[in-house]
């Protein structure tokens, strides 16, 4: 994974846990952010650190895109994301390291 790649991710809390929808252009160090607390309150209080689910993208438009749409989508629906390509809910960031 190339150190600047648009991309749009969820985390969890647990498997069926609290969920967050993010986008960054640096997933490595984004997600190291909400992990360490500097970043994003809602992570932090529901403790959603566990990386189960991202999407590479071409343009930060289009993982911006990407990211209002699956926040206007309905939780079930997420749900089926994630199990589709990380049905055990495995923590990814190792993967990315």
């Amino acid at each position: 994974m190339r150190l600047r790649q648009p991309c749009v991710y969820m985390l969890a809390s647990k498997r069926n846990g609290v969920l967050y929808v993010g986008v960054t252009s640096d997933l490595i160090r984004r997600i190291w952010q909400h992990r360490s607390g500097f970043v994003s309150s809602f992570t932090r209080l529901h403790c959603a650190y566990g990386l189960v689910w991202y999407e590479l993208h071409g343009t930060m438009e289009s993982a911006i895109r990407r990211e209002k749409l699956l926040k206007k989508w309905h939780r079930k629906w997420k749900l089926e994301l994630i199990e589709h390509s990380n049905p055990y809910w495995n923590d990814l960031y190792p993967t990315l390291l």
